[in-house]
């Protein structure tokens, strides 16, 4: 079962990869986005992991709800309302329990990832975070593992897509040819859940 304080550990590994990863992932947004992408992700993961103890909340939901409040507050662009959406809304489906198993937590994130595409108006194909999201949804159910390496293959399929949605898709054909940012980024939330879960790279 999976609690509050494993909800916050994931969140923290988050914060942590966003981080690392923040010079590469505006490295991938400057030729079809807005360079920023990994700044505007760090300074809201940063908010994230910095909420005062006295806000501290002490269901799973509730965490997750708090921490997509804090993205759509301190995130620029469009990532912070999707990122927020994303958390939100899978903390509204998993309610108020003090405690979910990892099915049901599936079951919530997968809501989440459908508001996100509600949202964006996008589906996989378009070369967007939910390249990477969809197929990290898709593998949860079997293992965190799984989720983890199926949507770091999402984020690189989108190589060679053509951007459809986003900022992205203003270029056309001259998207081809680069990493999608949002859906490297949405793989770093998989990574870190595995990480949170205490699986090492390569199970």
């Amino acid at each position: 079962m999976l609690d509050a304080d494993f909800f916050r550990r994931w969140l923290a590994a988050a914060a942590a990869a966003v981080d690392r990863e923040a010079d590469r992932l505006t490295e991938l947004d400057s030729p079809i986005g807005d360079a920023d992408h990994g700044s505007n992700l760090r300074r809201g993961f940063s908010a994230v992991v910095g909420t005062p103890e006295k806000e501290a909340p002490d269901t799973p939901g509730a965490v997750l709800t708090l921490a997509g409040r804090q993205l759509i507050s301190t995130v620029g662009g469009a990532s912070g309302p999707l990122y927020g959406t994303l958390l939100r809304r899978t903390g509204k489906a998993l309610g108020e329990a003090p405690e979910v198993s990892e099915a049901e937590f599936a079951e919530a994130l997968r809501a989440g990832v459908d508001a996100v595409a509600a949202l964006g108006g996008a589906a996989p194909g378009d070369k967007t975070m939910l390249d990477a999201l969809v197929p990290g949804v898709d593998a949860l159910p079997t293992s965190f593992a799984a989720a983890r390496e199926a949507a770091r293959r999402g984020a690189l399929a989108t190589i060679p897509l053509q951007a459809r949605k986003g900022r992205a898709s203003y270029l056309g054909e001259r998207s081809v040819g680069h990493q999608d940012p949002g859906a490297t980024s949405s793989a770093l939330l998989f990574e870190a859940l595995a990480t949170a879960a205490g699986e090492a790279p390569g199970e």
